[in-house]
């Protein structure tokens, strides 16, 4: 496919394009897509939107498939925004596609025509076919008008917008999947997100509500997000079968000291929820795609339950239902170097399972995680899923079908049919995992103090050093590893050898000149140490050119 034969065309494709983008401002500050899109402070983000418009009506051509678009900045605070493509399986952004985005939403506007014409010479896009576009938002002030600018962009192709307004990003993916799947994953609506997990939720665990230790009810801390929102709504669809009192449910700053990063990072417990010892507490994030538990015991000492735990737990009880059932399928665990080693011992240890560790970033994830029949996947800040691949889905209905089972194995079989049915598969969800958590604890009749016994965490500590120019420090073996500046290393190896069960490891963040340490080590009296140590040599190595560097916590 040539220019000539695309573009040289009494009616030009591409003649609205550059009338929508003269009211909007040149760009100044480059912006990267990272693992989650663009991410920045909202006022930089106009020109952004309206490209990115753009791009999904040129992505939903060469697919052939519906496209998402989601404005959100997660986990960030109130004054940041964003926006993610979602491709046709629900999934992230094929990684070539970030370059192209990148390089799209940094070009300057005078320019945009050419550069969309060239993005459909190089990808051989076939203008002709009809494109769709699904948008969605979180509740940020900015993104009403950030989704208008993104629709801007899509209608000036003449592609066709569906608008969800309001939604958490996995209920995004979610109609984005069943939208191109003709209603075979579900019904594209969000009505048929929550009937399809509640439905699932109640029928696995029967009508007994509690169950030993076990208790229906918890305490959500919903960040003042849209995670609210829809704490509300699935309480109409689970019908007393789960208990959710919310609280931060919009009232206060988004995700100001509260959310799963928060709780995750601060190890502490979010404002505005008042605690009662040995409650069960939850927190989401922004946009409700990370959850984590936790509880403050007798001794007012708080106890996170983070991706570590909830992937363990989730892993235990599939082991748990593919035996009983007699299904022989390859069930496997992804994390990242983030995960604490503890976690990783019980796995490969206890439960015996292979375990991958992939970069940092749920696309590297859930990549890894698709080899496996049946591949769990969660980074500890409680983001992640359940991968089923669609030979162990036959699998497993056709074992159910099976007329020579046992009551025992048939009854196994149907409930990780059943959990099949509750997992979101295409991307990390908070509620979706919360459900699969509490189905859990009420199998096993455990409160959270049970669940928190199954193996001790190692003590661990995050911090962060402020550098001039991030991308001097680089990585390898799934970031465990640091190759430069030269010498780094072998500082950080000796160090960690002083401690018993020690264990560090730097990178540099996607999106700000930072160079983040994670350290853990098994004695609670000497982590912080190890962490400021390490933190040190990033300090001497990298903060560099005779300007100072400054030590943060996260």
């Amino acid at each position: 496919m040539d220019s000539s034969s695309l573009f040289d065309s009494e009616l030009d494709y591409f003649q609205n394009v550059m009338s929508g983008i003269k009211s909007l401002k040149n760009p100044n500050n480059k912006v990267e897509y990272g693992t989650a899109g663009f991410r920045t402070d909202a006022n930089l983000l106009d020109h952004v939107m309206y490209k990115m418009g753009l791009l999904a009506v040129l992505r939903s051509k060469l697919k052939k498939a519906a496209i998402g678009l989601m404005i959100t900045a997660s986990h960030n605070l109130e004054p940041d925004n964003g926006i993610k493509l979602v491709d046709p399986a629900g999934e992230m952004l094929e990684v070539s596609w970030e370059t192209i985005a990148t390089d799209l939403a940094n070009a300057e506007n005078s320019s945009l025509k050419e550069r969309l014409q060239q993005i459909c010479i190089n990808e051989k896009i076939d203008l002709s076919v009809p494109a769709t576009v699904i948008i969605g938002r979180d509740t940020r002030k900015t993104s009403p008008m950030l989704l208008k600018l993104a629709r801007q962009g899509v209608e000036a192709l003449n592609g066709t917008v569906i608008n969800l307004e309001l939604v958490t990003t996995p209920q995004l993916h979610y109609v984005v999947v069943c939208i191109n799947t003709n209603g075979v994953y579900g019904e594209p609506t969000l009505q048929g997100y929550y009937s399809k997990l509640a439905t699932m939720f109640k029928n696995i665990r029967g009508t007994e509500k509690n169950n030993k230790n076990y208790m229906n009810e918890i305490r959500l801390d919903a960040a003042n997000g849209v995670g609210a929102i829809v704490a509300r709504e699935f309480q109409k669809y689970l019908e007393g079968s789960l208990n959710i009192v919310t609280f931060n449910d919009g009232n206060e700053q988004l995700n100001y000291k509260c959310g799963a990063d928060y709780v995750k990072v601060q190890q502490a417990m979010p404002l505005n929820l008042p605690y009662e010892t040995n409650v069960k507490y939850v927190s989401v994030d922004g946009d409700a795609d990370r959850v984590v538990y936790f509880y403050m015991d007798e001794n007012e000492k708080f106890h996170l339950m983070d991706g570590d735990r909830i992937a363990t737990l989730i892993a235990v009880y599939i082991k748990e239902l593919l035996e009983s059932s007699g299904l022989s399928l390859h069930l496997g665990l992804v994390q990242t170097a983030y995960s604490n080693g503890a976690a990783t011992d019980y796995i490969t240890q206890i439960l015996r399972l292979p375990v991958k560790c992939v970069p940092t970033g749920v696309k590297h994830l859930h990549k890894e995680a698709k080899n496996f029949d049946i591949g769990v996947y969660f980074e500890a800040n409680g983001h992640g899923t359940v991968l089923f691949k669609d030979s162990a889905k036959r699998a497993i209905r056709e074992h159910v079908e099976n007329a020579t089972l046992s009551e025992t194995q048939r009854a196994s079989a149907t409930k990780l049919r059943a959990v099949i049915d509750m997992i979101n598969e295409t991307v990390g969800d908070a509620f979706s995992d919360m459900l699969l958590v509490e189905t859990i604890l009420h199998a096993r009749g455990w409160n959270v103090a049970d669940w928190e016994r199954t193996y001790n965490e190692f003590p661990n500590r995050q911090l962060k050093v402020k550098v001039l120019d991030r991308t001097d420090v680089t990585t390898t073996d799934a970031e465990r590893r640091c190759l430069t500046p030269a010498g780094l290393q072998e500082k950080i190896d000796k160090t960690v050898s002083k401690y018993r069960k020690g264990r560090s490891f730097i990178r540099p963040s996607g999106t700000e000149d930072v160079v983040r340490v994670y350290a853990e080590c098994e004695d609670s009296s000497q982590v912080n140490q190890l962490a400021v140590e390490v933190a040190g040599f990033v300090y001497d190595y990298a903060s560099g050119r005779g300007e100072r560097a400054s030590l943060d916590k996260l």
